[in-house]
């Protein structure tokens, strides 16, 4: 099968289904902001994989490594934005988040404990 027809198979015959709506524009932001998230990421991926020096030469020699600091800021602020138009605490998040992780590091060094004692 060619990719032609495979696109005209998964568009299920040139009628464009969607079982995806957004109805309210609460939900629009919602969705805007996490395609922006995404963008972000991938810019400080970019980054990252520049000052590892994995990416192409042509990609390396346009890199400036201070724009790292800006592209983490991105990610934060997005992130921020994202959480605001969801409606979500984020103070709560990251507290609840970080009690959970401490919890958890407790509980392992607890085990680990127990096996150097046996």
């Amino acid at each position: 099968m060619n990719l032609k027809a495979l696109q005209e198979k998964v568009s299920l015959h040139g009628k464009r289904v969607s079982q995806y709506r957004l109805y309210t524009p609460e939900e629009k932001e919602i969705l805007t902001m996490t395609v922006k998230l995404n963008e972000e990421v991938g810019e400080l991926c970019n980054d990252i994989l520049s000052i590892l020096r994995l990416q192409r030469r042509a990609k390396l020699e346009k890199f400036d490594k201070r724009n790292v600091y800006q592209e983490f800021a991105d990610v934060i602020l997005t992130t921020l934005q994202l959480a605001s138009a969801a409606k979500v605490d984020i103070e709560r998040a990251v507290m609840d988040k970080i009690k959970k992780i401490e919890e958890r590091t407790a509980l392992e060094e607890k085990r680990a404990k127990k096996t150097d004692k046996s």
